[in-house]
């Protein structure tokens, strides 16, 4: 049976970086910087003994009320060993993380929705365009921050007959709503319930 840990550590201290075990229930994971991710993720890759061949995922979270606030978390296969393993590198939003494209080319769609999703820039990405969003779209709507409403609609207009952008107007009034429970019935009486 291969020592995973072992074959990292030994790997760590040799080359120098800035990469930590951090406990995850049900995981092996590993926390490292944004210098360290390459290097880590093409020994990860390479090695015979390991064979992290398979960027299953990669995705973002934000935490806003971190120094740090976004987390980019990448998730490798090893079908050799049956085994998974975390990568989490933390970053701000205006700190770019390097491309992960030159170990594994699938990361480029994953970059670039995190970057379309969370505004994280990838150096070294060949192609850091909006994935999901439309390109005039303004912001990025996976932050926490990002107004449930955003800050732009479409609305097709009847006169230019096109499709054309306008700030958000919320036309609804506000509406009072009842909301009584549906086994106690509502809290006024109905006309004709009066005996009831």
């Amino acid at each position: 049976m291969i020592d995973i840990i072992k074959l990292v550590n030994e790997f760590i201290a040799t080359q120098k970086l800035s990469i930590t075990l951090i406990d995850l229930p049900n995981f092996m994971a590993y926390k490292a910087t944004s210098e360290a991710i390459l290097p880590f993720l093409s020994f990860l890759k390479e090695s015979e003994d390991l064979r992290f061949t398979i960027l299953t995922d990669l995705f973002g979270a934000d935490f806003p009320d971190r120094l740090e606030r976004f987390e980019i978390v990448y998730n490798l296969l090893s079908l050799k060993l049956n085994k998974r393993l975390l990568i989490k590198v933390e970053t701000t939003e205006n700190t770019p993380v390097p491309s992960a494209f030159p170990v594994f080319s699938a990361a480029c769609w994953y970059e670039r929705e995190i970057f379309d999703m969370y505004g994280v820039s990838f150096e070294g990405n060949p192609d850091m365009r909006r994935i999901l969003t439309d390109y005039g779209f303004i912001g990025h709507p996976l932050r926490k921050d990002f107004p449930l409403t955003g800050h732009i609609q479409l609305k097709y207009d009847e006169v230019l007959k096109k499709v054309i952008y306008e700030p958000v107007k919320l036309e609804q009034e506000y509406r009072d709503f009842d909301f009584s429970s549906a086994w106690q019935g509502p809290n006024y009486v109905l006309p004709g319930d009066e005996k009831a």
